[in-house]
């Protein structure tokens, strides 16, 4: 059994973090008095909190996630996460097109790179 310390140490979190996810219901650490005392299992599932919010999870669906839940529950989760992953690449990607222009113009305005993203984003709207 660890403290609220020694978890939050471990995984380079500020205490309140682990306070704000048990309010969430995504942590239930056993109680030793007024004290939080945390259990391999529980530790396990800070780690599992930390991958799901590094790949964009939001807390509502890390619960989903972690509830236990259906599998359809976990399902449309899962599908709302792959859309909002997809929207995240295209505007990473979109960026990543606009810094690899290196276009020598003056006016910005006048760069075929910058045209070409302008176009399209024309063609979308």
């Amino acid at each position: 059994m660890k403290s609220i310390g020694e978890v939050a140490a471990r995984f380079g979190l500020p205490a309140h973090v682990l306070r704000y996810w048990e309010a969430e219901g995504l942590l239930s650490p056993a109680r030793a008095g007024a004290r939080r005392r945390y259990t391999d299992a529980d530790l396990q599932r800070v780690a599992a909190i930390l991958v799901a919010k590094e790949a964009g999870f939001e807390l509502a669906d890390i619960r989903t996630m972690l509830s236990g839940r259906s599998a359809a529950d976990r399902a449309a989760m899962a599908a709302r996460q792959r859309d909002r992953l997809r929207a995240r690449i295209a505007r990473a990607q979109a960026a990543l097109e606009l810094l690899e222009g290196d276009c020598p113009h003056e006016d910005l305005m006048a760069c075929p790179n910058f045209r070409a993203l302008l176009d399209r984003q024309l063609e979308r709207s």
